[in-house]
């Protein structure tokens, strides 16, 4: 199962980032993530943990498997029969910027996952993304004041 979700925020990358990046304060702009706790590291980089709550789901650890400062970065979390990875991109655009989010699920049961919450995780896709593109808006309209 793969999803992804697109998003344009007035905002600059480096703003978008900031929001993004900073994963523990996730449970402030978008109601699909309860707890952010990081279990390892100051700032995010390859390795680092991370404990997230979300609604009608497990807590689950994450652990990131690659990062390139500014742009992206990609963690996987593993649970019996399934693997997820989910990756979060930011690129500049001549209007600001541009996140894209996706998902993907494998393993022996990522497919029944994924049928079994796959509406639930584009409710959640779409909730981050708007969320994402609030919190810059924001962020980047208070910098300019």
């Amino acid at each position: 199962m793969r999803k992804h979700i697109t998003v344009d925020i007035s905002a600059p990358p480096a703003v978008v980032w900031a929001v993004l990046s900073d994963v523990e304060s996730w449970p402030e702009w978008t109601a699909s993530v309860t707890s952010a706790r990081r279990l390892s590291s100051e700032r995010l980089q390859v390795g680092s943990r991370v404990r997230i709550e979300q609604p009608r789901l497990p807590a689950t650890v994450w652990t990131v498997s690659d990062l390139v400062e500014g742009e992206q970065f990609t963690w996987i979390a593993d649970n019996p029969g399934v693997r997820t990875r989910a990756s979060h991109r930011v690129a500049g655009r001549a209007d600001g910027s541009q996140a894209t989010l996706w998902i993907d699920q494998g393993g022996v049961l990522g497919s029944a996952v994924g049928l079994l919450y796959g509406g639930l995780t584009r409710r959640y896709l779409q909730m981050e993304a708007a969320g994402l593109k609030q919190r810059s808006e924001e962020s980047a309209a208070q910098h300019r004041v």
